[in-house]
């Protein structure tokens, strides 16, 4: 994913402020996390078109940290659930309990009550219970005996995820992946990226105090939503529209893939690089902007042949072919 530039001329009013206030983001979460921009840059495109993120990386690489350095520097609600092969459906959503005082039962939230909620290691926990963030992913409510309860506005789950190949871990079901809008890929660092995070903590760094590390919040729910806004009035023309789909629909004719991205891949394509137009300052979508958003809003919509994967192909080498083979719109 291609990073933001700062030297696009930006729109007057709340819509330049707003983008400005998102754009300082970056700085203020280096102050937690080095490096892993595009990460930073994908989560602030999710909450812009109000999607789901899937984290994916080995263990260590500040996958949780890059979330509540978010979660802090935009002053957001956010709660953190580990799951384990032992938690339960109502661990997440809430319960009701019985009151003996009252003798009554009462409603009692559980932790997706919040605007971001950290689903960290999602896939050492059983299908069963990651269903349970189904209905609130894509309703944003939760139906407990009966009765719908809403979530707070804005909300986003950002999953983080250990690659399958780990012991002890469950493929997430299909239905649930195509819930997430991203899937982004957290690597290890560079070698100058480790130096800079080893230095900082032999210097005193402490990841579980944010507040020491100096995140302040440079942006807030009113600058989210001025920005999303923003976005919604981000024009597309029918040639971009074209291009989305010839993209979407050579997925499901690749010779690679069993599975192909369906028209909500191809909406989900569409709203991202809508956000990403508006990020780099400008008010259309252009064939970039697409390309760039291409790869985290696909790779986890397809599913390879098994005969592919054994041969070393990926997701992301299969859509990067397409790319390079459906004609850009001039």
């Amino acid at each position: 994913m291609m990073d933001p530039t700062t030297d696009n001329a930006e729109n007057s009013g709340s819509s330049g402020s707003a983008r400005s206030s998102l754009e300082s983001l970056r700085t203020e979460i280096s102050k937690a996390v080095v490096g892993q921009d595009p990460a930073v840059t994908g989560l602030v495109v999710a909450l812009l078109c109000r999607g789901h993120v899937l984290l994916e990386g080995v263990p260590g690489v500040a996958k949780s940290l890059l979330v509540r350095a978010l979660a802090a520097s935009l002053e957001l609600d956010t709660k953190r659930v580990q799951f384990t092969p032992d938690l339960m459906p109502s661990d997440v959503t809430g319960s009701l309990i019985y009151d003996a005082r009252t003798t009554e039962f009462s409603f009692q939230p559980g932790p997706v009550f919040t605007n971001l909620l950290l689903a960290d290691e999602i896939n050492r926990t059983p299908p069963k219970t990651q269903s349970s963030l189904l209905e609130a992913m894509e309703e944003r409510q939760v139906t407990v005996d009966g009765t719908p309860r809403p979530l707070p506005e804005p909300f986003l789950v950002a999953a983080t995820q250990n690659p399958v190949e780990y012991e002890g871990t469950y493929p997430l079901p299909e239905a649930q992946l195509d819930r997430f809008l991203l899937k982004l890929t957290v690597p290890l660092p560079s070698r100058q990226d480790e130096i800079d995070v080893l230095t900082r903590h032999a210097e005193g760094f402490n990841p579980r105090d944010l507040h020491a590390a100096g995140i302040r919040p440079v942006a807030g729910p009113a600058d989210l939503e001025a920005a999303r806004a923003a976005v919604a009035k981000t024009s597309i023309s029918p040639e971009i529209t074209a291009y989305v789909v010839d993209i979407c629909r050579a997925t499901r004719e690749s010779p690679s893939l069993t599975l192909g991205a369906s028209p909500r891949g191809a909406t989900a394509l569409l709203s991202t690089a809508r956000a990403w137009a508006w990020l780099t300052g400008r008010d259309y979508v252009i064939p970039d902007d697409v390309k760039a958003l291409a790869l985290p809003t696909l790779r986890h919509r397809v599913q390879l042949r098994p005969e592919a994967e054994m041969e070393g192909v990926t997701a992301d080498s299969v859509i990067n072919a397409i790319l390079a083979h459906v004609p850009v719109p001039r």
